[in-house]
């Protein structure tokens, strides 16, 4: 079988080939091309020590922030390569990292050390595809298996249990049996694993194209209850009301799988209703209510962002989804509409709507989406025609206003969003003669004594 290698990948290993060593295509880019994907990066693997791939590819620049473990980093126009040196590895004492790396001569030994049977394939286009671990047959079969036996490949990198649940979502893959049950025994031994590690691999589970198959499994193995337990009320918890036709666990999920991949909106879609299960107040004729939820559902997902270390304007962006995604009950009017883009942002109001889509597509069979997009017409007619909803967007300022007789001081924001309120439901008005006018009808008047002008509150 012949794989298509893109020409400046194929000319590195021609390089590396024609001074007389090994190298070969390795890894989850051999993987993709079988599965007829288009890889994210290519890896190189070869019995070139660092020292000499860095010698052969001194007319390049190469990083070598990963030498002591045989990697170095071509950097080619047309994308950054990892070349990295045959290696075995040592005994792992931490469940992290191996004892020692010793580096081989041996393709086979660099593949008996990957993680999965699916990873754990090599090829180039003079020896074809090596794959001592039966890697093309679980693809073809569909499953993620260890190579070797899996309670020795989990006991070596606790965070490859992750792994195996992220594969299995992004790829739609089932994990095997005996590769699964020991995935539950040692779910608990994540919780040593750094937490940037855990939520690298979290964060790209819930990238993919069915996240919800993700989470299941990280229910099923225990892994739910390290990753994000504040999800684990809401499993089975109903909502005893009408506009509601599944619990808030599996509600939760369809909204997920109906976002698109934009992380702030999918981690939205996983906290919008995390807030219901601690809100629930049940009427006289039994309906279940939950005020508050939205408000609560934010700061819960606040704390949850921090301990995933989460940067800060991810954890601004998801809350402020979360706090924002009732108001799709709301009948804004334009002036309604504007203040909702400035207080979300020109940025995520758009990821609001998707998110909002979803719930309603995710909460009855009757329910329809068509106000949202009419909604969302509007506002991108506002923001298209740049009509003002905050104060930057007044076609006057404060040293305008300090010229028509104002004092410096708190008078000057109480005009300006007197005005920036009449342009919201008047966009035509913010032109300066008119806005002038304006400001001085409503808050200046002529003194009886003479020319001067002074301030009168309102």
């Amino acid at each position: 079988m012949r794989i298509n290698i893109p020409g400046y990948v194929e000319n590195i290993i021609d390089r590396l080939e024609s001074n007389g060593y090994e190298a070969y295509i390795v890894g989850g880019c051999v993987r993709d091309m079988l599965l007829g994907r288009v890889p994210k990066d290519y890896d190189i693997t070869t019995n070139a020590l660092p020292d000499e791939v860095e010698m052969l590819f001194r007319d390049f620049k190469t990083v070598s922030v990963g030498k002591e473990f045989g990697t170095i980093i071509v950097c080619h126009d047309m994308g950054p390569v990892e070349v990295t040196t045959f290696r075995r590895e040592g005994k792992y004492l931490d469940g992290r990292r191996p004892q020692w790396v010793f580096f081989s001569r041996k393709i086979e030994d660099d593949l008996s050390r990957r993680d999965f049977t699916i990873n754990a394939i090599a090829y180039n286009s003079r020896r074809g595809i090596i794959d001592p671990f039966d890697g093309q047959k679980d693809i073809n079969l569909r499953i993620i298996r260890t190579v070797g036996m899996p309670d020795e490949r989990f006991r070596e990198d606790y965070l490859r249990i992750m792994r195996a649940v992220r594969f299995a979502a992004e790829l739609d893959f089932e994990i095997e049996e005996e590769t699964l049950e020991a995935a539950k025994s040692y779910s608990r031994l994540v919780e040593r694993v750094s937490m940037e590690r855990i939520t690298d691999e979290f964060f790209k589970m819930i990238m993919c194209s069915i996240p919800s198959k993700g989470i299941r499994l990280l229910e099923e193995t225990g892994l739910l209850d390290i990753v994000l337990p504040e999800l684990i009320p809401a499993i089975g918890f109903q909502q005893r009301n009408p506009h509601h036709e599944m619990d808030v666990y599996n509600h939760i999920l369809c909204v997920l799988d109906n976002t698109p991949p934009i992380l702030e909106v999918r981690l939205a879609a996983l906290f919008h209703d995390i807030g219901k299960p601690h809100t629930l107040t049940v009427d006289e004729e039994g309906v279940g209510h939950f005020y508050g939820h939205d408000r609560l559902g934010a700061d819960i997902a606040r704390e949850a962002l921090k301990r995933l270390r989460a940067s800060n304007l991810l954890i601004k962006n998801v809350c402020t989804l979360v706090k924002e995604h009732m108001n799709h009950h709301a009948h804004f009017k334009d002036k309604g509409l504007k203040r909702l883009i400035r207080r979300v942002g020109e940025n995520e109001i758009f990821n609001l709507m998707e998110l909002q889509k979803a719930d309603i597509k995710c909460s009855n069979k009757e329910a329809t989406i068509d106000h949202i997009l009419e909604r969302e017409r509007r506002i991108r007619e506002i923001i298209d025609n740049n009509e003002p909803y905050k104060l930057s967007q007044l076609n006057i300022n404060g040293n305008d206003l300090m010229n028509l007789g104002f004092q410096e001081g708190p008078i000057l924001r109480d005009v300006l969003q007197y005005l920036l309120d009449r342009v919201m439901e008047e966009p035509d008005k913010n032109r300066k003669d008119v806005l002038k006018e304006m400001a001085m009808e409503r808050f200046l008047k002529k003194s009886v004594s003479g020319n001067k002008e002074e301030e009168i509150n309102f």
